[in-house]
């Protein structure tokens, strides 16, 4: 069975900031044991996540991002478009270290097949250390999105005729 790493991403001190940790707290919570599946506090990100990262099969980054919608809304991107995303603009607020960590990996060799990157926009980055009511909204569901991938990750591939 193929490994999946969810990263959750940000500072839990920083309110909104900190809503990839959070999901991934929910997660732990509500899905402690899946099979083949990791949960990973990530913080506000380290070189170190590379090696965990370029382990994985399938990658998960649960992270605050600016998708140009409401405080709390969910925008999934998936394998290319993670990349895109990370690459046009600052879009994540820990995007420069996710892009470093994504090329280290791509470097080795060792990014994982499948990817994406779940992205909650924030309503405040101030000093708190819970997000905002429209952001902790949105949790449940990013679990449930992330629940769904890892789902559909592991449904096997229509064959060709």
């Amino acid at each position: 069975m193929p490994t999946t790493l969810v990263l959750g991403v940000g500072n839990t001190l920083l309110s909104d900031e900190g809503i990839g940790i959070h999901v991934i707290r929910y997660l732990e919570r509500h899905h402690p044991d899946l099979p083949g599946v990791a949960y990973l506090d990530g913080g506000t990100l380290s070189f170190t996540l590379a090696e965990l990262i370029g382990e994985a099969d399938q990658l998960i980054v649960v992270d605050a991002a600016r998708i140009d919608a409401q405080p709390g809304a969910i925008r999934l991107f998936l394998d290319a478009a993670v990349d895109h995303f990370l690459g046009t603009g600052k879009h994540s607020v820990h995007e420069v270290g996710l892009s470093d960590l994504m090329d280290i990996s791509r470097l080795t060799d060792s990014l994982p097949a499948k990817r994406a990157l779940i992205g909650i926009q924030p309503q405040q980055l101030d000093w708190g250390e819970r997000p905002s009511p429209s952001v902790a909204a949105a949790i449940p569901d990013a679990a449930k999105l992330v629940l769904e991938l890892i789902h559909d990750w592991r449904q096997p591939a229509p064959q060709a005729y």
